[in-house]
Order: structure tokens, then sequence, then C-alpha cells
């Protein structure tokens, strides 16, 4: 569920975030956005256009 959501509000904020500030929009605890960020890099569901920032996978 918290991958859904996560990857909700990054298409939603249209443009690369951060992990803090997914957090922030999410309102989902840093820790559970860290977490979730590095599963869905290894899925690749995920990609850094940006250094330190991620927008979802086309």
């Amino acid at each position: 569920m918290e991958k859904e959501l996560i990857l909700k509000t990054m298409k939603e904020a249209g443009k690369p975030v951060a992990a803090g500030e997914v957090a922030t929009l999410s309102g989902l605890d840093r820790k559970v956005v860290d977490k979730v960020f590095a599963e869905l890099k290894k899925e690749g569901a995920i990609v850094s256009p940006v250094r330190c920032k991620w927008t979802p996978a086309e």
C-alpha cells in the first residue's frame, strides 16, 4: 500500500522529488519512504534524472 501512495505522490508532484519531499507530501514517516524507495529502485519503478531526486519510471 505504501508503494502505491509513494508513486501516486511522486506523479502528482509533477517533477523529480527527494525522499524528504515525498515524506512531507504523503504524510508517511521518512524511514518508511527510504525503505520503499530502496525497493522501488531495485524493481526499476523509479529513476533519478537529477542527483538525489526521483521520478516514476516511464
